[in-house]
């Protein structure tokens, strides 16, 4: 194997540890019955008036219509958003978040910032934003393909 199959296996094989020890601990510290899913779509949709469709916000996170479908339905059964037709197309659905699902997002986010902050503080400042750019055009990369 050449050093930069060796490297390139390496890079992905960190990043999917991280992603997945990332994943497990963020779970841990979210609201009850909140899902990373749950809230990665409310975290999307929380600037002011930001709003989607859910075909928009299934290419956006990457995942068939179908799952943004089931995650979108929970978040409306628990009020956390409010699904209305497009104005310009009744055919088409358009997804905001509700003053309820801005609240459980503050709450999960109150609940994931020490954890967060203490990672950041343990690697140093200066080293994550270092590293940031690098992940920023591997995701760019990655997204182009």
């Amino acid at each position: 194997m050449s050093d930069n199959n060796s490297l390139a296996i390496s890079l992905f094989g960190e990043i999917l540890m991280a992603d997945q020890l990332a994943r497990a601990r963020l779970s841990k510290v979210l609201p009850k019955g909140m899902e990373l899913s749950h809230f990665s779509v409310l975290n999307h949709l929380a600037p002011a008036g930001a709003e989607r469709s859910p075909a928009q916000l299934a290419k956006t996170f990457h995942v068939t219509r179908g799952a943004m479908t089931n995650t979108l339905n929970k978040l409306e059964v628990a009020g956390y958003i409010h699904v209305r037709p497009d104005w310009d197309d009744a055919r088409r659905k358009i997804v905001g978040i509700s003053p309820a699902g801005r609240q459980a997002r503050d709450e999960a986010l109150s609940g994931i910032a020490p954890m967060i902050t203490e990672i950041v503080e343990d690697l140093g400042e200066d080293r994550v934003r270092a590293a940031l750019p690098i992940l920023r055009e591997l995701r760019v990369k990655l997204d182009q393909t």
